[in-house]
């Protein structure tokens, strides 16, 4: 008889220490916290600026370049920016040679040294505000616009046959004259300045919690374009060499011997780091 009550007893136990458990875990499931959303995004506006203005370095194929920007906040995430520099132009057929005795310089062929100054008007957009930090602004940009080229002599053709004359010992082989190279301050007077065009596409990143000093880094591609091309490089070469060692210049019908052509296109990657502020 004993052994009879003993058996509901048990059971009772037995459920009370099963729903316990489980109706506590419902209640803490329906008590959860609310979820907490992230603030939103710093922008220049939310900070109360519109207009920034910086100064630009340049690092590319062309060597290295400065240059200052204007920009104009047109909404949250979008600017509009213009930009000025200068930087260097080079052929892709350019190879620097340097003397292991003197320590001069030489490139092979060349005939002109290029500078270009594009005027770029473009849009930069940020993206991911709400997934990066507000101290690590991703953007992408693309501008365009016109460019000036100025060009000027690299050597002294003093014959304007359109290469560097050489004069070749016979007896020896051995180079005995030639035409003077430029140095980087010579031949200005001569040069002649031509328009074209200029873009950039870009990436890259603002960086730091102020809007009011902006330190950028981007990296993309640059490029000129020019209608006529400009003549970098040697449009002649000789058809070899006389008797005495003299270049020949033109065939028996008075015809040079064509070598480089003038080059329209001219691009690069490039890096670029921006200082500056805004208000």
């Amino acid at each position: 008889m004993k052994k009879n009550r003993f058996i509901p007893v048990l059971a009772a136990l037995v459920m009370i220490m099963t729903l316990g458990p489980i109706s506590n875990t419902v209640y803490a499931q329906l008590e959860e916290p609310e979820v907490v959303g992230t603030p939103d995004p710093k922008t220049p506006l939310s900070e109360g600026y519109t207009t920034g203005i910086g100064f630009d370095i340049m690092l590319n194929n062309f060597g290295f370049g400065v240059g200052g920007h204007f920009s104009r906040v047109l909404g949250d995430y979008t600017e509009f920016s213009f930009q000025a520099g200068i930087t260097g132009i080079r052929d892709v057929s350019e190879q620097t040679f340097q003397s292991f005795f003197t320590g001069s310089r030489i490139v092979p062929n060349k005939y002109k040294r290029g500078f270009g100054f594009p005027f770029l008007f473009g849009l930069e957009q940020r993206l991911f505000a709400r997934k990066i930090q507000d101290n690590f602004r991703f953007f992408v940009g693309a501008a365009a616009g016109p460019a000036m080229a100025f060009v000027y002599p690299y050597l002294n053709d003093s014959n304007e046959n359109g290469f560097r004359d050489i004069r070749i010992n016979p007896n020896t082989g051995f180079i005995v004259g030639a035409e003077r190279v430029n140095d980087f301050f010579t031949g200005w007077g001569d040069g002649e300045s031509k328009w074209g065009y200029a873009g950039e596409l870009k990436v890259g990143a603002d960086i730091g919690r102020s809007f009011g000093t902006r330190t950028t880094i981007e990296f993309g591609y640059f490029f000129y374009y020019f209608k006529d091309g400009l003549q970098i490089m040697e449009p002649y070469r000789p058809y070899g060499y006389d008797e005495d060692g003299f270049p020949i210049a033109v065939n028996e019908q008075g015809e040079p011997r064509s070598h480089f052509d003038a080059q329209k296109y001219f691009g690069t990657p490039q890096i670029k780091f921006t200082f500056g502020g805004m208000w």
